[in-house]
């Protein structure tokens, strides 16, 4: 045995050293157990006593050291003469004796000299501790050892691109959006078709006037009035289309046939809001318009409201929809707006705002060209409302009923009060998508959005201001009347142009990936709530009248001269034996009794039935209350007269009933 160098200090023994697994992490003593290559030991070193086998990484063994048992013989490594046979080494060196039950390793050749015992095993797994890589053995001599390859992975991780979707267009999203805007109209017919009731007077009126028509059309047969000088709408559009429709299914035809414009509308407004922002804003756009009470009123109400905010919508899509086409495309949208405000005058309220869309549109991919297409559609639309006004005559009705139309008492408060129950709440919405798009334009949700380019602020809020400023104009109009008839039809037309931004107002409302649905919902839901609320009280206004047309019936005929509140429900129920001709208001009467004295306002009433003028009388007391006395005490105590019928029924604003006076002499 030779002495040890006193650089040396032996390590305890670690009887757990064997269990431990190949290339682990560092243990408690700060040795890694590995097999590092290039280390050989010094000579005249004594291997000290505890240790299983000689360190791995060592080329040979010092001459001069004893072996300690229990150690086997490292692959690769040659035992030195003049050594005893330690127990546990797998090559015996020459002149020693081998024990037993140990193996030699694969690789090492027997020196001569030796035994082999039996039974003796060699387990190349088993490793003394070493030193980490990159350390010397001993100090002073370098470790010399070569690097090892790099293991080829198991799993090789993909590429993972920037966002997990793409932002072009594809036919599955179109046809999500299409199923979600399909949703939309089932339930905007749910609610409209839930409505009932008889026909309104302004239904039965426009009826009656198409029916009179098409007769003056078909069969030459005069006209029993010129409703030309009174309707504000053309007599000759929308009501011989309701007609046609009415002859063949009746007042639930008619109806239809609005609902179809307004389901029409709906899908319009989907389109040009997506071409405007995304799928998304179109959706909740169009899912908040289709369930307002104007939108759903009007879905089912025989009047030619319907078909002028669908062929508004139509002209607003194809302005949106050719921003990209040439100049020259926008004039489509002529005709359409034209015959909008020959369906409805008071839609050339709105052919402005399709004007500036017309730049505001096209400014963003055409640039300046974009204010020839604005000159373009300006001059066009001009050009063929001179030449139809001037060239017919229907200038009578558009000044009658909309620009020397008689004003009324509503006060101003009244009147913003029905504006804010009937719309305030989609419009607050869309002023508050109005804002959120002018402080932030991306729409897209995907992180590559931040490189496409948007519109400028300016443009941004110049859009914003130009369509919730739209939804003003009805309202501002009705004040400057003073009057509440017809306000929450033209509510509708207004929130037409806001419901855009009404859907990006919900989309920021959610927040990006649908963070805060229940907002979404909750606001949807009010409005759903509020528009069902509003369109059965609307509709329960009037009164049915199927009872009074049934006693009225037998006591009608073409010879006769009957009063009525509301004459047109009677005109158009009893078409057959009547015309409009035979019936009289209780609004205006000019009368000169048989004395040949002229009278009107109600002394004309008292006039006419001190004569007997009338054959046959019929109250409701709701259309004009304070005409409705004024007959009431005329026929007090008259011989003329007798009651036949009086009849309760049950509105909106109560109960009430039909008092029906039939002469006698």
């Amino acid at each position: 045995m030779t002495s040890r160098p006193e650089y040396y200090t032996p390590q305890p023994y670690d009887p757990y050293a064997e269990e431990e697994q190949q290339g682990g992490w560092f243990n408690s003593d700060g040795y890694l157990p590995r097999r590092p290559q290039g280390h050989e030991v010094r000579q005249g070193y004594d291997a000290p006593q505890g240790y299983q086998q000689v360190p791995q990484g060592y080329h040979q063994v010092p001459q001069g050291y004893d072996t300690p048992q229990d150690h086997g013989v490292a692959q690769g490594h040659p035992v030195p003469q003049g050594y005893d046979t330690p127990q546990g080494y797998h090559q015996v060196p020459q002149e020693y004796d081998t024990p037993q039950d140990y193996g030699i390793a694969q690789g090492h050749p027997v020196p001569q000299g030796y035994d082999i015992p039996e039974g003796y095993g060699y387990d190349p797994g088993a490793h003394a501790y070493q030193q980490p890589d990159g350390q010397p053995a001993y100090p002073g001599q370098t470790a010399e050892e070569e690097p090892a390859a790099p293991a080829e992975p198991g799993y090789h991780v993909p590429e993972t691109p920037e966002v997990g979707w793409d932002m072009a267009a594809s036919r599955r999203r179109a046809w999500v959006s299409r199923a979600v805007l399909l949703c939309v109209l089932a339930v905007q017919a749910v609610l409209s078709l839930r409505l009932a009731n008889t026909a309104f007077q302004d239904e039965a009126l426009y009826l009656a006037a198409g029916h009179a028509e098409l007769q003056h059309l078909l069969h030459g047969t005069p006209l029993p009035i010129d409703y030309a000088a009174y309707f504000s709408g053309s007599p000759q559009l929308y009501p011989v289309l309701a007609a046609a429709v009415d002859d063949v299914l009746g007042l639930t035809g008619a109806r239809l046939l609005s609902l179809a414009f307004m389901l029409g509308t709906t899908g319009l407004l989907y389109s040009f809001t997506r071409r405007l922002f995304n799928e998304r804003a179109a959706l909740a756009g169009a899912a908040l318009f289709a369930v307002v009470q104007s939108t759903v009123v009007m879905g089912y109400f025989a009047t030619y409201d319907a078909a002028a905010v669908f062929l508004l919508a139509l002209a607003t899509w194809i302005v949106v929809r050719t921003d990209r086409a040439p100049v020259a495309a926008v004039l489509l949208a002529v005709p359409v707006a034209v015959l909008a405000v020959g369906v409805k005058y008071a839609a050339g309220l709105y052919l402005p705002t399709i004007v500036v869309l017309a730049l505001l549109t096209g400014w963003p991919h055409q640039g300046r060209k974009a204010v020839l297409r604005m000159l373009l559609l300006a001059l066009g639309i001009g050009a063929v409302l001179g030449a139809g006004m001037y060239g017919t005559d229907l200038m009578d009705g558009v000044r009658q009923t909309t620009t020397n139309r008689d004003h009324g008492s509503d006060s101003t408060a009244f009147l913003l009060q029905r504006s804010g129950e009937w719309g305030g709440l989609m419009f607050l919405t869309a002023v508050g998508g109005a804002v959120s798009y002018v402080r932030r334009s991306r729409m897209n949700e995907s992180p590559a959005a931040q490189r496409l380019g948007n519109p400028g602020w300016r443009w941004r809020a110049l859009l914003g201001l130009v369509l919730c400023g739209t939804a003003l104009l009805a309202p501002a109009y009705q004040i400057h009347l003073g009057t509440v008839v017809s306000l929450f039809k033209h509510v509708g037309f207004g929130l037409l142009f806001a419901a855009p931004m009404a859907g990006v107002g919900v989309t920021r409302l959610i927040g990006a990936h649908f963070r805060y649905p229940q907002l979404g919902i909750m606001l949807w839901t009010a409005t759903l709530c509020l528009g069902i609320s509003q369109a059965d009280w609307r509709f329960g206004v009037w009164p049915d009248s199927s009872k009074m047309i049934q006693v009225v019936d037998s006591h009608v005929d073409r010879g006769g001269h009957y009063l009525a509140s509301t004459p047109e429900v009677p005109v158009y129920y009893l078409r057959d034996k009547t015309t409009h001709r035979q019936w009289q208001g209780v609004f205006a009467l000019e009368y000169t009794d048989k004395k040949g004295t002229y009278h009107q306002g109600d002394e004309a009433y008292r006039a006419a039935l001190r004569d007997g003028e009338f054959d046959l009388i019929v109250l409701d007391g709701l259309t004009n209350p304070r005409v409705d006395a004024v007959v009431v005490d005329a026929v007090k105590g008259n011989p003329h007269y007798r009651l036949l019928a009086d009849l309760p029924f049950r509105n909106s604003s109560g109960t009430g009933h039909y008092r029906i006076w039939t002469k006698t002499s």
